[in-house]
């Protein structure tokens, strides 16, 4: 428990955090997911990757979170605190300014392409995975990523980003 809970507890923070936009529940999402883990491990019966699993639960877990705390209005706040530190200052600073317009576009996605979004890219997930921890068919995965895609670069374009990194 204490390996897997090594080598997986700081994604499951990340995408429980992009879910619930609060650091303090995200933390509580962590101390949910592993106590579930910890109590279903005879239940995982290996028909996908673990970190598939435990994304699945986390997004359970974060849903029905948010659904408890309907009165919270999210922000994207967390987002606007990553930083980039292996590039020269000019090309950090020109991928912080990339950085910050995509992470505003993102958020002007429906939630359903937003996290389809976050799956795919932040968490390198497959269409088959991002299916089963979404809990909707493969294809319904491929529309929505084609749409949110489609949109992302409407709305990257509006904002002065034509494609990739400068």
């Amino acid at each position: 428990m204490q390996v897997l809970y090594g080598r997986h507890h700081v994604r499951v923070f990340r995408f429980g955090l992009r879910l619930v936009r609060d650091e303090q529940i995200a933390e509580d999402l962590i101390s949910e997911v592993f106590l579930d883990v910890w109590r279903q491990a005879g239940k995982f019966e290996g028909r996908s990757a673990v970190t598939t699993w435990l994304l699945a639960i986390t997004r359970f877990k974060a849903l029905s979170a948010l659904r408890r705390r309907k009165d919270v209005g999210l922000d994207d706040e967390t987002a606007n605190a990553i930083e980039d530190t292996s590039d020269d200052p000019e090309v950090a600073a020109q991928k912080k300014d990339t950085g910050e317009a995509l992470r505003k576009c993102l958020t002007a996605l429906s939630p359903e392409h937003r996290e389809i979004v976050d799956l795919v890219y932040y968490h390198e997930k497959s269409v088959e995975e991002v299916a089963e921890i979404v809990g909707i068919p493969e294809n319904t995965v491929k529309t929505r990523l084609f749409y949110a895609r489609k949109k992302l670069a409407e709305l990257l374009k509006a904002a002065g980003i034509e494609r990739g990194w400068p």
